[in-house]
């Protein structure tokens, strides 16, 4: 199947969904082709809303939209959204429990070659700490299509961060998901390797690397953290006993501090992260970066072989 990037799977499926509602708006940070949204742009421009490169003035017209009946999706770079805007979604969407919607673009290590001032390695984090926010983080077209149809359904405020460029297929056009629950996608009773976003494709090749040796690895999808499926990752540490985590964010704050809340909690198992770890973060494409990082199927296979032989 070709492949199809989340970005291009968002725009796609709201202005789809704007012709039947016509309470859909964007508004968008002089990013209206970072997010892929210019035939939206065209089709819909009264609801269509460029502020330029303004991401407090953009959330804060989100808000004031969001208190007149609009249903409303502000697109533009996750690196910028969610640091120059933090003060803007913490009061004006969190805290009032606004119907604004944030989808943050190129996230993680996307922007690789422009450097450390367009990563994201901080969103999970930052979000996570503000109350009434559901967090998701799609893994392949599909999923951030049935997201972005959820999303248009809700009054609920939310982030959803997808990457920049296309991705395999992972699901199918017709999967199903629980909104706020895991998608275990590879059974395993040795180890459980729970990714998120772009970090699920190569965590699957993993475990049929590890099959290949013997070791059974289950593969969780974590494509909502949060509220985060507690059931899930206790369930996967009870059965499995060792437990990774890869993100394509900061060690800090993210999936893996999530898991590890969770299991010291209820079920103590150890857990390694695999995510950026407290350093500068280097410059490089996305390839190069996962490389540099071990964001591949041996880089992860290897971490996870470790956790078995302890």
């Amino acid at each position: 199947m070709s492949k199809v990037s989340c970005r291009k799977a968002f725009t796609s499926t709201i202005e789809a969904l704007a012709k039947f509602d016509e309470s859909i708006y964007i508004v968008c940070t002089d990013s209206r082709g970072s997010v892929t949204a210019t035939d939206f742009a065209i089709k819909y421009p009264d609801r269509f809303i460029e502020v330029g490169i303004a991401e407090q003035n953009a959330i804060s017209i989100a808000a004031g939209l969001a208190t007149t009946g609009k249903n409303v999706f502000v697109a533009g770079p996750a690196c910028f959204l969610a640091a120059r805007a933090y003060e803007q979604i913490k009061v004006d969407v969190a805290y009032n429990q606004t119907n604004v919607k944030i989808i943050g673009v190129s996230a993680g290590l996307s922007y690789g070659p422009l450097g450390v001032t367009h990563t994201t390695l901080h969103d999970f984090a930052g979000m996570r700490a503000l109350p009434n926010l559901q967090i998701f983080v799609p893994s392949d077209a599909a999923q951030t299509a049935f997201i972005t149809k959820y999303l248009a359904a809700s009054d609920n405020p939310a982030y959803m961060r997808t990457g920049r460029g296309d991705v395999e297929e992972i699901y199918s056009s017709t999967e199903h998901f629980d909104i706020h629950k895991a998608k275990t996608l590879h059974s395993g009773s040795d180890v459980s390797i729970i990714a998120c976003g772009e970090m699920v494709y190569p965590s699957l090749k993993a475990a049929e690397l590890l099959a290949s040796e013997g070791i059974s690895a289950r593969v969780i999808d974590m494509f909502c953290l949060k509220p985060a499926d507690v059931e899930a990752i206790c369930k996967a540490a009870h059965e499995t006993k060792v437990i990774v985590t890869v993100e394509e964010h900061s060690i800090y704050g993210g999936l893996g501090e999530l898991v590890c809340s969770i299991t010291s909690q209820h079920c103590p198992v150890p857990v390694k992260i695999m995510g950026i770890p407290n350093e500068d973060c280097k410059v490089g494409t996305s390839a190069q970066l996962f490389e540099y990082y071990g964001f591949t199927p041996q880089g992860i296979a290897n971490e996870a072989r470790k956790l078995v032989k302890l």
